[in-house]
Order: C-alpha cells, then structure tokens, then sequence
C-alpha cells in the first residue's frame, strides 16, 4: 500500500478502483468510485500496430531507480517495464506468476518458490536462486536503507534450495509478504551487477540488469530516460510493441497537460485533474480512467495535542465538504471516502466487496453536530497544525478547505506551507513531523489486497506516522494477516476496517480512479494501479495498422 504517498498527490491525489470490470467494459459510476458519467476498465484498445518508438510523460524525474528505493509513482513507472518480480500483479488485479512459475506452503511458516527455466538478465546471463536470494536479502540490509524493510519483518531465513528454487522462513504466518512479492519487496535483479555497479546501482552513473521487457539505455538527468526492447523477453505475451520508450519531465501541471495536447508526449498516467476538461475535449487523444487502490487521506501525526481527542477528529471529518472538495481537487471525478482503504483495495476477494465494504455508511456532513462536538471536547479555539506545499494544487485545494471547515466548527486550523522536498521527508523522518498535526496523504495498496493498507496502522509500524496504538486492532490484525483463505481474510480485515473508522487514525476524504492518456498515435495501455508493476509499456503500439 505505502500509505504515505505525499508525492503521489502531484497527479491523481486519488483512490478507488473497480474490482471485475471486463477488458472491454467498464464498472457502474457506483462501484467504480468515479462518480458520475466515469467509465472505469482496466485496459485501453489494444495495439493494431507496432512503433518506432513512443514519448511518456512523468510529473516528476525518478529520485532512483533502485528497486530496493523506489518507492513512488516515478521510478516505479519506469521500472516497472525494466524489472520484474517472483509475482505479478494483473491489470485487472489479480496476484499471477511471475519470475516464479509456482510456489508451494508446506506449513504457514514455509514458502517455496520455483522460478522459471532460462530467463535471461539484460546482459545475457541466466537468472539462478543466487540472483533472488541476493536480491531479496538486500532488502533486509540495514545498510540499503529499503523503505521495503518493514515487508521483511517476519521472514528468519531466504535460502536457495536448488538451481532454480528458493525458500523462505518466516518466524510466524505473514500472508502479506507473500503478496509483496508482487511488488517491490519481490524484484529479481543480476546479483553479480548489483556486486560489479556498488554505490551506482540506480543512479544516472549506473546501469541496471534486470529481466523486464526493457532494458535502461540511457538516462540524461534533468532531461529524459530512455529504454530499449528486450529482443530475448521470456514472456512471448508481452514482447514489447515499440523498439523504444523515452520518459521526459514534466513538473507544471499546465506544461505536463500542453505537452499531451501538443503531441510532445505520447500519454502519461496520472494527470492533473485540473486538466481533466481539457483533455477529455480534446481531439488530440483519449482521457481514461482505471482500477485504483488509493484514498485522499488526512493523517493524523500528533495523538497528543487537539486531535488526540476522538470527539474533536470526528468533528473534523463531519466538517468536511468531500463533494466540493473532490469538485475543486479532483475535477470533479472521484466520491468521498467511506473508509481510509480504498473499495478497489478489496480485489482480491471481489465477491466480498459489496458485503464488507459497500454496506460501510457515508461519511456524514453535518457542520453544526461537529462543532457541538468540539464543544463537548472543550477544545474551541485550540490549535490544529496542517502541513501543506506547492507540490501539488491538490495538496493546497484539500489544506484550504480543511482550514475552512475547522474555521466553521471552531478550530483553528494553522497552515504550515513547506517545501516539496521537505513535504516528502515527513514520511520517512519522524523528527520532520514535530509540531505537525495532520499531513495529506494518498494511501494505496500494491497489491489487491486491503489488508496490505491496514497493516500500517499497527503500532510501531514505518508508515504509523502518528504513532496511533490499539491493542485490539493489533490483535486482529495479526488474526487476518494469518489467514490464507481471501475471503475470509477480507472478513477478517473488515474488522480493521472499521476499528480505523470508529477512531479515525486517518480521515478518509476522497476517493478517484486512476488517469491516463493516450494520444491518437498509440494505444494499448492498461489504465490502472497495477502499472506501477506490470510491463505496461510492452502492451502500448501503433492505434492504427
């Protein structure tokens, strides 16, 4: 999930996603959380054709690509068509095979996985149980520094147990690290590149040498990154449609939008929902809308000063205006957040969906309840610190209109405008944080699993950045994290659920699906979440023959 994703907000500041929505459908406005006359599917036309090569627009330069590192919307985008994991996350949100051809449970302690014969690294060398085995454990380095760590928590030994076999034990039943290996935590990478590169691994002055569709060709920091075909892909599905791809960087919204328009870029995933009208009007291509995992949260930092009384966190949230909120930050697309989990966060078990999450009430609006509740916590007048920046307009759209509501109920909601940079160090400083009460957040899941957001929610862990503590809610989610079955997993973290909803660690706002779009050039894309892992830039070819 990384909950925390200040950077994410930059684009899509968004959540939601459809959970069984055909390739070539698209979900109810209802279920999708799009809201109105939004369609949501998971794929976009496929290819007629192949390509030369296609421009892809990212709102910001990769700070990495290290895939012990990246942990945001950029490198992931970018590695996402040049490494590769043991499992692989679906467009359509599914966990599926990936560089692992199987695995196996001999007991809740015990994973083995089988990887697949003759997969070859960018340089022409064989993936072995060594290269995973390296990989995994240097995740688990304190010296790497992996904001990944935390997924690794349980696990006592990675071992290789034959050629092409790896296991792992874990001190206790953790089905959330089996899932992870769908994302970050579970990237193959050449262990002998990882030796020969060192302290370049990652940077524009190192190369990479993975198994993905792609390989790195060149990276011009400040400029461009641009990959070229995998001509020995093992995955004879996903051979790459265009000879090459170049990512270029755009940080202002309105330049990112005349980019697309102007056919300076190709597409690009998360747009600024500021432009949504301009390019959906637009001849020049196609605006569509995917599967998310992602909520627009407000996270609570300090439990000890005014909102470290539960009456005055439900106050704020029943102040809140979602629906002009998700009018001035979302364009419009998106509904308000029944919980701080996401509805396309429950795809793993989609026939639990509309029992554990669709029966959740709305989240109330009732200014004057609220400030009968602020005056219950006697707490009128008293100070709430919110962080905001320039890094997005999102992020100064949903800081005003909090300031607004704890202004109606009697709060004074101080804004404290930061940098960019200093923004996105609240999420892995705590000492950035002193003195902060609430920060904006766009928590999503990597997997489709909800437990995976809940599990930041437990006390002492990395992405608790409030150091909110439930002993109950611990209990239950060590329950969940232990049952193998889906279905009755997501029963289980419904519980989670709605402990977090009772006592609002987290205030959830919005939530909007996932944005992309295609110039008239190409097409192919899948339109969601699970581009963050997934090739997608194999599938993306020529919108004509």
């Amino acid at each position: 999930m990384r909950m925390p994703r200040a950077l994410a907000l930059l684009a899509c500041t968004a959540a939601l996603a459809a959970t069984t929505a055909a390739c070539s459908g698209a979900t109810k406005p209802p279920a999708a959380g799009g809201g109105p006359n939004v369609k949501v599917s998971p794929l976009s036309p496929p290819a007629q054709g192949p390509l030369d090569s296609f421009t892809w627009s990212l709102y910001a330069e990769p700070y990495t690509l290290d895939y012990a590192l990246a942990y945001d919307y950029p490198p992931n985008t970018v590695l996402a068509n040049v490494c590769e994991q043991l499992l692989r996350v679906t467009p359509d949100m599914k966990i599926v095979p990936g560089l692992a051809e199987k695995w196996s449970q001999p007991d809740p302690r015990t994973l083995v996985y089988t990887l697949r014969p003759g997969v070859r690294f960018h340089d022409g060398t064989t993936m072995t149980a060594d290269d995973v085995v390296a990989s995994l454990k240097r995740q688990m380095d304190p010296k790497t520094g992996s904001p990944w760590g935390s997924s690794f928590k349980t696990v006592d030994s990675i071992e290789k147990t034959g050629p092409l076999e790896v296991t792992v034990r874990l001190g206790k039943a953790d089905v959330l690290f089996h899932e992870m290996m769908a994302a970050s935590p579970g990237t193959v990478v050449s262990a002998a590149s990882l030796k020969k590169e060192g302290k370049d691994y990652g940077t524009a002055q190192g190369k990479l040498n993975c198994t993905g569709p792609y390989a790195l060709d060149s990276w011009a920091q400040g400029d461009s990154i641009t990959l070229k075909k995998n001509a020995a892909y093992w995955d004879k599905t996903l051979t790459p449609k265009s000879e090459k791809v170049k990512f270029t960087f755009v940080e202002d919204p309105a330049a990112r939008a005349n980019a697309l328009l102007s056919g300076a870029a190709d597409g690009g995933y998360l747009l600024p929902s500021s432009a949504f009208g301009q390019l959906r009007s637009s001849n020049k291509g196609t605006l569509l809308f995917g599967p998310n995992t992602a909520v627009a949260d407000l996270a609570v930092l300090d439990f000890h000063g005014t909102l470290g009384n539960l009456k005055v966190r439900q106050a704020l949230s029943m102040a809140l205006d979602r629906k002009n909120i998700i009018k001035a930050a979302a364009g419009g697309v998106g509904v308000p957040a029944k919980a701080p989990a996401a509805r396309g966060a429950w795809a793993l078990a989609p026939e639990k969906t509309a029992e554990l999450f669709d029966t959740q009430p709305e989240p109330v609006y009732d200014v004057a309840a609220a400030k009968k509740l602020v005056e219950e916590a006697h707490a009128t007048g008293r100070t709430v610190t919110l962080v905001t920046s320039t890094l997005a307009p999102e992020i100064s759209v949903v800081a005003n209109a909090v300031q607004a509501a704890g202004r109606q109920i009697g709060l004074n909601v101080v804004l404290k405008p930061v940098s960019p940079d200093a923004y996105s160090s609240l999420f892995v400083d705590p000492d950035a944080r002193e003195g902060l009460d609430l920060v904006i957040t766009n928590g999503y899941d990597n997997t489709p699993d909800p437990l995976e957001f809940y599990q930041y929610l437990r006390t002492g862990d990395f992405g608790n950045y409030g150091r909110w503590s439930n002993a109950e809610y611990d209990v239950a989610f060590d329950r969940a994290n232990s049952e193998p079955d889906p279905a009755k997993r997501a029963e289980l973290t419904a519980k989670l659920q709605k402990i977090a909803r009772d006592e609002l660690p987290i205030i959830p706002v919005y939530e909007a699906p996932y944005s992309v779009f295609l110039g008239k050039r190409i097409t192919g894309a899948p339109t969601g979440i699970a581009q963050l892992y997934f090739p997608w830039a194999a599938t993306i070819g020529a919108s004509q023959r």
